[in-house]
C-alpha cells in the first residue's frame, strides 16, 4: 500500500469507496463523482486530499484536510483543520487509515495547523475508535455526533 496526493482522476474510485462504506454501514451520503471532486478534490479550502492505494493502484480509502471557514457546517473555529476519512469496508485493519494519517499530520505541520477537528456520528464505533487510536480526543457531543480534536504540539 501506498499513499498519494489525490487526483482529478480519482475521483471515480473515491465515489465508489463512498458507495461501498453506504452498502456497508446504511448511513447514506453524497457520493457521486462530482460531489467527490468538489468537496474533496478541489474543495477551495483543502490544504491535502490524500488517497491509499494497494499494489494495483485500486483507491482503498482517502482522507481530506481543510481549514474551517467562520460559519462553517461543523461549527470548528475559524483556522482550525477539518479530518475526513473515508475507507473501504474491505480495506479495514489494514493499516490504511494510519497511513493515511501520517500524510494529513504531514500537511498538518506543514501548514501551521494548532488544531484538527474530525465530526464523527455516535454510532459510528469504528470511526470514534480510529480517530482516538490517531490521538483525537472528544470535546465536544451534540444529539448523534461526536467531535474530536488532536492538537498539535
Amino acid at each position: 500500500m501506498d499513499t498519494r496526493i489525490a487526483s482529478l482522476d480519482d475521483a471515480p474510485a473515491m465515489s465508489r469507496v463512498l458507495r461501498e462504506i453506504i452498502a456497508h454501514t446504511g448511513r447514506d451520503r453524497p457520493n457521486d463523482e462530482a460531489f467527490v471532486t468538489r468537496q474533496y478534490i478541489a474543495n477551495p479550502s483543502s490544504i491535502r486530499c490524500t488517497v491509499a492505494i494497494d499494489d494495483e493502484g485500486l483507491v482503498l480509502g482517502f482522507q481530506s484536510l481543510v481549514r474551517a471557514e467562520a460559519g462553517n457546517r461543523y461549527d470548528v473555529p475559524a483556522g482550525w483543520g477539518i479530518i475526513g476519512t473515508h475507507i473501504s469496508p474491505r480495506a479495514h485493519r489494514k493499516g490504511v487509515g494510519s497511513a493515511l494519517f501520517r500524510s494529513s499530520r504531514e500537511a498538518v505541520e506543514q501548514s501551521g495547523l494548532k488544531k484538527i477537528d474530525a465530526y464523527i456520528g455516535a454510532d459510528n464505533q469504528s470511526g470514534l475508535r480510529y480517530y482516538e487510536a490517531m490521538g483525537l480526543q472528544t470535546y465536544r457531543t451534540s444529539k448523534g455526533i461526536v467531535q474530536k480534536v488532536f492538537t498539535v504540539e
